[in-house]
């Protein structure tokens, strides 16, 4: 006898295939491609720490994420995450962007990583600037009510945009954020007002348009493996002016200001043509023109790119840099100071993380630095929690230094 089956059960078993098939592919689709850890190969000659083992180091970065996490992740209403700032609750739009890149990365080991990526998303489109919806206006308060003019800084809306890429090669792009658009929408309003297009500089945010702010630049935001990734992201072929003419900057100061050290300043300005040290007091301070709390982080901006481009136009730069601070620590992590003027005395007497961390990522473009990339990251590892800025410049230091850091 045939065995048929009724027309109710055939439709039956049909809803319940419906039923099943998204579940599944939203699950496959939440799934990290991209998970922690990756251990990227870098470029070829480049060294990571040899000391201690692959395993030792992941676990060392699950374990500084863990802390990290703790301590600035915060929810901000529902649905929103941000990154706690400060004691008063405040944040930037700096921090927002290292909060995006974090959790884009550790999806994988952290489980709850894109809940809080979509979170910190979420609360970056609440914020726009007001000069480009795109970009985010750069301060909030503990209310999460934008403080101090709702316009933009360079380097926070450029890790978003940068973040986005990885959450799309992370996540994909077919669920509720097209990452991918999204990224693609930022990284052109960042051309659009965070780029000085007479000049192919980068601004120091969208409010830098006239007098010497149009001109000035900002070491710490030569993200050129970002700006690379950019390009390719949108075939925006203007990004090779930005490229071209950020390594340009890099190797004048370097050649006319910092020929014995390889420090870069705070900030740049254009001076009789030429691109020279801000003076004193020029935004923030009296260190403005000196390697200070900005340009702490351009051993790690700088260096990355020739790490995953082999891109050699600041490895002059960069390995006198390495010798400078090895022979001025007396190759001890521990005497690096949180400040210098570009010819290498102290303005600075305490040993931040932020500033001995990035050297560590600057040490792995050469063999000769072994023993010091060695010391440095022991230092990473075991000196005490600081404050947000320094923690969070620990961190990075620590996905790139244990070859944890990808790009798009």
């Amino acid at each position: 006898m045939v065995n048929k089956k009724s027309p109710k059960l055939v439709l039956l078993l049909l809803l319940m295939m419906v039923m099943v098939v998204p579940t599944y592919g939203k699950a496959q689709a939440n799934a990290p491609l991209k998970p922690f850890p990756q251990h990227v190969t870098y470029t070829s000659g480049t060294i990571k720490p040899n000391h201690v083992t692959q395993t030792v180091m992941d676990n060392a970065v699950k374990t500084k994420w863990n802390d990290w996490k703790a301590k600035y992740l915060k929810p901000a209403g529902t649905g929103k995450y941000y990154v706690k700032y400060n004691d008063q609750g405040q944040t930037v739009s700096e921090a927002h962007g290292y909060g995006m890149l974090f959790t884009a990365i550790m999806s994988g080991y952290d489980t709850n990583a894109k809940t809080y990526y979509d979170g910190l998303y979420q609360y970056y489109k609440a914020h726009p600037s007001q000069n480009n919806p795109y970009l985010m206006a750069w301060k909030q308060n503990s209310s999460f009510q934008n403080i101090e003019g709702a316009n933009s800084a360079t380097d926070g809306d450029m890790d978003i945009a940068y973040s986005l890429l990885l959450a799309d090669k992370q996540w994909g792009s077919s669920g509720a954020i097209n990452y991918l658009q999204e990224g693609k929408n930022i990284i052109n309003a960042i051309m659009a007002n965070d780029v000085n297009q007479t000049q192919w500089t980068l601004r120091l945010g969208d409010w830098a348009t006239s007098g010497s702010y149009n001109t000035a630049t900002r070491p710490s935001d030569f993200m050129l493996s970002h700006m690379k990734a950019f390009e390719a992201a949108t075939g925006d072929t203007k990004w090779t002016n930005v490229i071209n003419k950020t390594y340009s900057i890099m190797n004048t100061i370097y050649t006319n200001n910092s020929s014995t050290t390889g420090l870069l300043p705070d900030f740049v300005v254009l001076n009789s043509g030429v691109y020279k040290p801000a003076s004193a007091d020029f935004l923030e301070g009296a260190n403005d023109g000196n390697y200070y709390y900005n340009s702490c982080r351009t051993p790690w901006r700088i260096t990355m790119d020739y790490l995953v481009s082999g891109d050699n136009r600041a490895l002059n730069q960069i390995n006198k840099l390495n010798s400078f601070i090895q022979t001025k620590a007396s190759n001890n992590p521990a005497n690096i100071k949180d400040g210098y003027k570009l010819d290498g005395s102290n303005v600075g007497s305490y040993n931040s993380g932020a500033f001995y961390a990035p050297f560590g990522i600057s040490a792995m473009t050469s063999s000769s630095n072994q023993t010091w990339l060695n010391k440095l990251w022991d230092h990473n590892v075991n000196r005490p929690a600081e404050q947000y800025y320094e923690d969070s410049i620990r961190l990075f230091s620590m996905l790139v230094m244990s070859g944890n850091w990808w790009t798009p």
